[in-house]
């Protein structure tokens, strides 16, 4: 029975099997209408025989399912050359009147079908994409339908495939398409890389299209050597046929490029194929990782899909040794259900071309290839990836890869949760095989030293302090070569120690450097360890003055204290003046009495008995302000006699420009740069002098410079030595001294990694310590002028303003209480009474307490009759007699003691 069916499954395959250029026939003579289907597809190759089997596959499904429609499939070989496939649609088009065109997996053949297909409004479903999207593609080809969607979350993959291993620099490889490019997508992994991991693309390999060279593996071989040379061994293959990857690897793997440390990744052109080659490519491609487009293989209908296409593809093509149905056999399969369904829609009406199109846009099912559904003619959710790994003679697959969440270990975005769980941190699920049989870490995408190419560290002969850095002779060795040298110093000892805090093998050799600094390190990417920047050193003398205690505050903060007194005095005199006997009596006494109050507060021992309420809130205040005064004033001035200063001759590099003074710095140091270029010093004011102490201490000595510009590291010596006589002031940051790698390098990232250790568990402040101990006279403190700053007003303003605003509320409080006392009621005739009238009464009031007005005439002098004095225990009243008022006009003045 398996046997029959088998050859029934045979004979049915043959019946709607057409060689290329011959129409798929029917059995069923009594077929009512035939729809024509052309397909255009590279028939030569393996991904062309996978799409058209499946395509055969789903025309023999529907063909014997529907009883009065059938398709017939008209299939043509583009020979993987875009002018061929143009012809082909031409063909199918004016001469097979077919309906919809299917296939062209690049997208330089489904430009040009999609341009001669618009005109005539035939659909086109191309199985390819463009690298970038055009915005007017769905003006351009209106016709036109995709597949697949475009490379940039491809390339964002590979850009988090970079971040997370601390890929810095890569190797693109590419085969070059019919028209010479790389259809975009180097642009595209260029910015990606520097988007979201920074990094860049070092260099490009671009191979030279398979059909149009003669010896592939001399032309792969000539590219490859390219690369020998360079440090990144990270090589991402963007595009290339099946027999160009084969040849790819093959030859790298000679050159010995897929060795420890290598990474290989490979997009879905290559990925997707993975199941196509044989065990023995396969093998050559071994810790590989692979992206490929996602689909589901464990459903019913792809197991029953997969079974039947196994059989057809065995039978058809025999000579090929693999037969499990990629991405392109499955999308394959999908186009023409997209095409059955929309005509069942149309009920098999497909006359109108605009009609058939807007059918198959609005596909909505769950395909072998994945849910299909378009939009602006591009198929949705193509976008899911999956992270494949190469081990042996077969892949593994590992995590998804989702646009807009990054890795992941499920499908779905609805079942995320918590992004990329955690495999940023953690890695992907199982181990990932690497090239070289790497284990127990990862690849570091690097040209890593090894025994018999040790990495080479130069090391300056020349340095400015012999405690960072000294070359001696081994004096176990009396040859002077340079390997029986002896190094020893502050950052070789550090190097050694971070070296081994390293969880691998690091192997190395130190070689003298007897230049400048510039040339040692030019062109590569520094990691300091010390200190950055450099700072400006002057001749400096210790301060020294008479007037001391003055200096805590500035000239402004004296002034407005003297006035804060002063005010004081005055507010507290107004305040109890008129009920407080203590603030009373002859003028001497009052100014005596005042004065001893004002300055007994700054002690606290003020003893004046106060009686008004709000007399003690203004006190209360100025207290509180005399207390932060004092305790201020005494920090400072402690901090003045106890901390030693050192006075600098020069405060500021304006002065040494204003002045055209002479500096000073390493003749072999970037300073001297950047103190023409960025400070602006005239270069005939700078004087470079060699790498010794006694270059710099006879110039100051002598006068020849009066300022010095060390870099913050040999500044720290510098002062460690001579605190007594010199200071530092104007730090500048920027670079620093460090280790200096090649740009890009993960072993920079890893020394910074283990400085970093080592910072934190102390061991690298016992190595400062052991070589930069203080001489005897200097301890740390004494090597900076570190000179407190004077108080300014600036720091107390707040505390002024607020003391100022509730005096003066107090102050103003009290007038009106006053006022209200002293004139209960007024009436006034003709006018009122002149402001300053009142003013001189309330003046006379508050000097005299029983507000008696003991001269009568001056009521006259005012404009006033003699009043008719009536006293009264409660008031004083006035019967006044103006010249025109109306009579028994009276004016009461009520005043309570």
């Amino acid at each position: 029975m398996n046997r029959f069916f088998f050859l029934v499954l045979i004979i049915a395959s043959e019946l709607v099997f057409v060689s290329p250029g011959v129409e798929s026939a029917s059995t069923n003579v009594n077929i009512e209408e035939v729809t024509k289907i052309g397909a255009i597809v590279d028939a030569n190759s393996q991904m062309g025989k996978q799409a058209i089997t499946a395509m055969k596959i789903a025309v023999q499904n529907f063909n014997s399912d529907s009883r009065n429609h059938k398709l017939s499939l008209q299939i043509r070989d583009h020979n993987r050359d875009p002018f061929q496939a143009a012809t082909a649609a031409q063909e199918l088009i004016n001469k097979e009147k077919v309906k919809v065109i299917a296939g062209m997996e690049t997208w330089e053949e489904t430009a040009v079908v999609a341009e001669i297909a618009s005109r005539v409004q035939v659909p086109i479903l191309s199985f390819a994409a463009p690298a970038v999207t055009p915005l007017s593609m769905s003006r351009r080809w209106p016709y036109l339908i995709r597949m697949a969607s475009n490379d940039s979350e491809q390339m964002k993959c590979i850009a988090d495939l970079a971040r997370k291993y601390n890929w810095r620099r890569v190797a693109a490889i590419y085969e070059d398409n019919v028209y010479g490019g790389d259809s975009g997508k180097l642009a595209l992994l260029a910015e990606a890389l520097q988007n979201v991991s920074s990094s860049e693309i070092q260099s490009r390999l671009v191979l030279p299209p398979i059909s149009s060279i003669s010896d592939p593996k001399e032309a792969v071989r000539g590219e490859l050597k390219k690369v020998q040379d360079k440090q990144s061994r990270v090589f991402i293959v963007l595009q290339a046929s099946l027999d160009m990857t084969i040849h790819l690897f093959t030859e790298a793997n000679r050159m010995g490029l897929v060795g420890k440390d290598s990474v290989w990744i490979v997009t879905n052109t290559v990925a997707n194929a993975l199941d196509s080659l044989n065990t023995t490519v396969i093998s050559s491609m071994e810790g590989t990782l692979g992206i490929k487009s996602y689909y589901s293989d464990d459903s019913s209908p792809y197991k029953e899909f997969s079974a039947l296409f196994r059989r057809n593809f065995t039978s058809e093509y025999p000579e090929e040794d693999h037969f499990h149905p990629s991405i392109h056999a499955l999308r394959a399969h999908d186009s023409i259900k997209i095409i059955t369904e929309a005509i069942g829609r149309l009920n098999y009406n497909i006359s109108s071309p605009e009609m058939l199109l807007r059918q198959m846009l609005s596909s909505d099912f769950s395909g072998l290839s994945g849910k299909i559904r378009f939009k602006d003619g591009e198929l949705l959710n193509a976008d899911t990836l999956r992270i494949v790994n190469v081990v042996g003679k077969k892949y593994k697959e590992l995590d998804f890869w989702l646009p807009n969440f990054g890795f992941s270990k499920t499908s779905s975005k609805h079942n995320v949760g918590d992004i990329s769980s955690n495999i940023a941190a953690e890695g992907f699920t199982g181990p990932v095989i690497w090239p070289g049989n790497l284990i127990n870490r990862n690849p570091k995408g690097w040209a890593m030293p090894s025994n018999q190419e040790p990495m080479r560290i130069g090391v300056p002969t020349r340095t400015f302090f012999e405690k960072f850095v000294v070359i001696k002779d081994d004096p176990l060795n009396g040859n002077s070569n340079d390997k029986n040298l002896r190094y020893d110093g502050f950052s070789i000892e550090l190097f050694r120690l971070v070296v081994d805090h390293l969880n691998y093998d690091l192997p190395y050799e130190f070689v003298p450097h007897d230049g400048v600094y510039d040339d040692l390190i030019n062109g590569v990417y520094d990691k300091p360890y010390a200190e950055s920047g450099f700072s400006m050193i002057v001749p400096a003398k210790q301060e020294e003055s008479t007037w001391m205690f003055t200096k805590p505050f500035t000239w402004e903060m004296w002034m407005v204290t003297a006035a804060s007194f002063i005010y004081t005095m005055f507010i507290v005199w107004l305040l109890e003046h008129q009920s407080n006997p203590e603030f009373r009596g002859t003028l001497k006494d009052q100014i005596s009495n005042i004065l001893w109050f004002a300055f007994s507060t700054i002690f606290f021992s003020h003893r004046a008995n106060i009686q008004s309420n709000l007399t003690r809130v203004v006190v209360v205040l100025w207290l509180f302000v005399v207390f932060i005064l004092t305790s201020s004033y005494t920090a400072s001035l402690s901090s003045l006699l106890t901390v030693r200063r050192l006075e600098p001759n020069v405060t500021d590099i304006q002065s040494l420009k204003s002045g055209n003074l002479k500096v000073g710095c390493v003749d072999d140091s970037f300073v001297k740069k950047y103190l023409e270029e960025v400070l602006g010093f005239r270069s005939g004011n700078i004087v470079p002098f060699g790498n010794t102490e006694a270059n710099y201490i006879q110039k100051f000595e002598n006068n020849t410079i009066d300022s010095l510009f060390l870099e913050r590291p040999y500044e720290k010596v510098f002062l460690d030595k001579y605190c007594k006589k010199y200071t530092a002031i104007n730090t500048y940051r920027f670079g620093g001294l460090g280790f200096a790698f090649q740009r890009g390098s993960p072993i920079a990232l890893d020394i910074s990694r283990a400085i970093l250790d080592l910072s934190e568990d102390g061991r690298l402040k016992t190595l400062e310590e052991e070589w930069f101990k203080p001489s005897s006279e200097c301890s740390a403190d004494e090597r900076y002028s570190t000179r407190p700053e004077n108080l300014t007003l600036h720091s107390f303003w707040g505390l002024y303003i607020v003391y100022g605003a509730t005096s003066i509320f107090c102050f103003l409080l009290f007038v009106i209480r006053l006022l209200n006392n002293s004139w209960s009621h007024q009436e006034t005739y003709q006018g009122n009474i002149a402001a300053w009238n009142i003013a001189a009464r309330l003046a006379r009031y508050i000097h005299n307490r029983k507000g008696t007005i003991n001269n009568p005439a001056r009521v006259s002098a005012l404009g006033l009759a003699p009043p008719a004095l009536e006293l009264s225990s409660s008031r004083w009243e006035y019967k006044l007699s103006p010249t025109h008022p109306p009579e028994n006009l009276q004016v009461e003045l009520q005043m309570h003691e």
